[in-house]
């Protein structure tokens, strides 16, 4: 099992000091969220909350991921990055492709590319693509970024993307895994075809092994079985090492959590931050290794 903090929520001055502490103290890596903006008027309904409203407001932050990872990356030695999850068909896969390749680049291939498709139409319209055809777009954006990683001169002729020989420079050492959330029928064949991994919202662990079961025949499906894969959750009921045993046990390979949150600190305070992140480094980390 592999251990990250999400950052999510959490107050960017205070990024730098997580890293450092999470790197000294144990941690396998930090995760990072994803908007450009909340309107003042939304009409799309956020799919994880029952009324359909964000549980955030305009003034919560939401720095770039990748602006923010390149400056962990650089006070960091070993801890990786995870976007959880980057909205791929808000953008330009150019672009996406030459952020990320750049991080993975810099930071000594310690990025993992997250993607999702993205609920909020209002973002997706400001930011000039297509809302409708988000689904489609992101599966061929998979290739596409793929197709330019693998440097050299390369070539693609899609239904949305179409483009002569070019090389993208500098190209990953290695390739640069990509995991896929969400939790609907379409993002769950979209993980187990084209994925290197799954990301979870918070579920129980009951729900977390019916969605590792749900994959694993996906990809056997899809003849993917035998590649690697990993899933990562944030979890419900899971709140010690017994119990990130049975997620282990049910086919988890990474977990997601807020540590100063799980013990009751202020999640304001960078004490409580690295106070958190150093009880959970020696009281699961530490023994799990």
């Amino acid at each position: 099992m592999r251990f990250f903090t999400a950052l999510a929520f959490s107050e960017p001055a205070h990024f730098l000091d997580i890293a450092r502490t999470a790197d000294a103290c144990g941690w396998d890596g930090l995760a990072l969220s994803d908007h450009v903006f909340l309107p003042a008027t939304l009409h799309s309904p956020y799919p994880y909350a029952p009324d359909g409203k964000p549980y955030w407001d305009g003034a919560t932050p939401w720095p770039d991921p990748w602006v923010a990872i390149g400056a962990m990356a650089a006070v960091t030695t070993r801890l990786q990055f995870l976007t959880n999850v980057y909205v791929l068909p808000a953008r330009n896969p150019f672009v996406v492709a030459k952020a990320v390749g750049t991080a993975a680049v810099l930071s000594e291939n310690r990025v993992t590319l997250g993607i999702g498709v993205g609920w909020m139409r209002e973002e997706f319209e400001l930011l000039g693509q297509d809302f409708a055809t988000r689904g489609r777009r992101t599966d061929e954006a998979l290739t596409v970024l793929r197709t330019l990683w693998g440097g050299g001169m390369v070539e693609h002729h899609g239904e949305f993307y179409d483009f002569g020989p070019l090389e993208m420079s500098p190209a990953p050492p290695r390739p640069v895994p990509i995991y896929v959330g969400g939790e609907s029928a379409p993002a769950l064949r979209r993980a187990a075809r084209l994925g290197d991994g799954w990301i979870s919202v918070l579920h129980t662990t009951a729900e977390i092994g019916d969605f590792v079961s749900r994959l694993r025949a996906l990809r056997t499906e899809y003849g993917r079985a035998d590649l690697p894969f990993e899933v990562c959750v944030s979890c419900s009921d899971a709140f010690d090492r017994d119990g990130y045993r049975r997620l282990e046990d049910a086919g988890v390979g990474a977990l997601l959590t807020v540590p100063w949150v799980l013990y009751g600190g202020d999640p304001t305070s960078l004490d409580a931050k690295r106070a958190g992140l150093e009880r959970f480094a020696e009281t699961v980390i530490a023994p799990w290794r």
